[in-house]
């Protein structure tokens, strides 16, 4: 993800050509009754502005003997509110979340190899994928041995390490899916699958880990090629529109809202980088400095605005309000 020596040079390049941004950085003090926030993996907020921290945190599981995954929820006071699915079956190792337009609530479970979409009660609306079960693994393990090497085929509704979500303009999910099918997948708006492009790679329409994931206003999809070091965009139709690079290796994205929308990038070194829509680098920021550790300072991005991110972070541990000066 650090890239070859080609690569660092010349990504230091454009850095030195672009304007550096300004930024103020607060990290947030989360208390959770009981528990530890652990690696906030994932941060989104909803239009009350009510804060969502998806958590590599937890005591039980049963996704292959362990787990680490817990949904909190804050209000605009970063006050306490309650954790979204206790105990629920899709728990094993959080990645990410997100808030649709209609405040729903959808959780990236990296280890269950599943999607949960909750209603703003709370309540289950939806759920994508299949865990496979312990006993499943063992199983396989008795009667095949040896020959479970590789990875399996990709298959239709079936994700293997899925990453992040997003959707169109009409509703249609989008999944990047991930570490290991390394393709972007699409279902309607009911949950049907409609179809996938990718595979692992470095060519056009290939990917090395995508592991995020966006939309614009138009409904463009824009899938960040954290391992080939640049974000593949589509339509909704799953054409490619265009390859956007110089954001290093990116980690998360976000669409700002507004009249004029920009995309952010984030590399987990702690950089963000600022493109307009037709991939021009605008600006980028150092973060997450002095913290104590590196490699994870970036792991999902929420755009409030164009000048307001929030860094989920799992490194540290934390999740910052990252303000962009003028």
């Amino acid at each position: 993800m650090a890239g070859n020596q080609e690569q660092r040079e010349k990504q230091a390049a454009l850095e030195k050509s672009t304007p550096q941004m300004k930024v103020t950085e607060e990290v947030l003090r989360l208390d959770v009754p009981g528990e530890t926030i652990g690696e906030a993996v994932g941060v989104a907020k909803n239009s009350k502005g009510n804060l969502f921290v998806y958590s590599r945190t937890g005591k039980t599981a049963t996704v292959k003997g362990s787990a680490a995954s817990m949904l909190f929820e804050f209000d605009s006071n970063l006050r306490f509110v309650k954790e979204w699915g206790p105990n629920n079956y899709a728990a094993g190792f959080a990645h990410t979340v997100r808030v649709d337009k209609d405040d729903n609530v959808w959780a990236v479970d990296e280890g269950a190899n599943m999607v949960v979409k909750y209603r703003p009660d709370g309540s289950v609306a939806m759920t994508l994928g299949r865990k496979e079960e312990p006993l499943d693994w063992l199983e396989k393990y008795i009667e095949e041995g040896e020959h479970l090497e590789g990875t399996p085929n990709a298959r239709p509704w079936v994700f293997n390490r899925p990453t992040d979500v997003t959707w169109d303009t009409e509703g249609n999910i989008f999944i990047s899916d991930g570490y290991n099918n390394s393709r972007l997948a699409k279902f309607d708006k009911n949950g049907n699958w409609v179809g996938a492009i990718g595979e692992r790679g470095s060519a056009p329409d290939q990917f090395n880990t995508p592991h995020g994931i966006t939309a614009d206003a138009t409904g463009n999809i824009y899938v960040a090629d954290r391992g080939n070091r640049r974000v593949q965009v589509y339509t909704p139709d799953l054409k490619r529109t265009k390859i956007i690079e110089g954001m290093g290796a990116p980690w998360s994205l976000c669409v700002s809202p507004g009249a004029t929308q920009y995309l952010f990038s984030g590399d987990g070194n702690g950089k963000i980088y600022k493109f307009d829509l037709d991939g021009k680098l605008v600006g980028w920021a150092q973060t997450s400095l002095n913290h104590g550790q590196n490699g994870c300072l970036v792991h999902e991005l929420h755009c409030e605005s164009e000048t307001v991110l929030y860094k989920g972070d799992c490194s540290t541990w934390t999740v910052e309000k990252i303000t962009i000066g003028q």
